[in-house]
């Protein structure tokens, strides 16, 4: 699967423009994309948005890469691996954006229909641990996802590829049990996530 995370100018695809994707490959940690772009032209930008992102209007307007070049280069670094699931925080989010964006250059949407959600596992975990839980509406947000598979909080102003590393890192810890990139092996996995030794084939 491919882990992704973009940053935008607001949360509406057909309003809002992608500034910066990062992206991975769940099967090749080391196989890994980031750009950031120019907005759109015409794009209404959220100043709520860029808040979390960092970036300022200016320094968007000044990349000098387009949107569209962007999202041509990520989807034909994406063409090369073979199994196109996209997957992360919030990845119906991603993946809207990602389509529109597709349309826009004209580019056959190659990416399976289905999505892995990191917030869904992370809930049911939450559940077999008997963590309370909102039930009607779930509480669970990244950092506290990072948090119970024994990572820090993600680091403000958001990045693209820190969002995507970070992802990865907590849907291995939650699949496999065990540390996915290097970077991330000083934080050790808590006692309710390790492998016991009776379970191990």
């Amino acid at each position: 699967m491919i882990i992704v995370d973009i940053e935008t100018t607001g949360l509406d695809p057909t309003k809002n423009s992608i500034v910066s994707i990062g992206a991975l490959d769940f099967s090749n940690p080391e196989n890994q994309f980031y750009g950031e772009c120019r907005p759109l032209d015409g794009t209404v930008i959220d100043k709520k948005a860029l808040e979390i992102n960092g970036f300022s209007a200016e320094d968007l307007n000044r990349k000098n890469k387009s949107c569209q070049e962007l999202t041509e280069e990520f989807l034909n670094w994406a063409e090369k691996i073979e199994e196109k699931i996209l997957a992360g925080e919030n990845v119906w989010l991603d993946a809207g954006f990602l389509k529109k964006s597709a349309e826009r250059i004209d580019r056959k949407w190659n990416f399976g229909h289905r999505l892995f959600d990191l917030h869904t596992l992370s809930y049911f975990h939450h559940l077999l641990q008997n963590k309370d839980l909102i039930k009607k509406k779930s509480n669970l947000s990244l950092d506290e996802t990072l948090k119970y598979v024994g990572l820090p909080q993600e680091p403000r102003p958001h990045n693209a590829l820190t969002g995507t590393k970070m992802e990865a890192e907590a849907f291995s810890r939650l699949i496999y049990k065990k540390n996915f990139l290097k970077e991330f092996k000083k934080y050790p996995l808590p006692n309710y996530l390790k492998i016991k030794s009776n379970q191990k084939k």
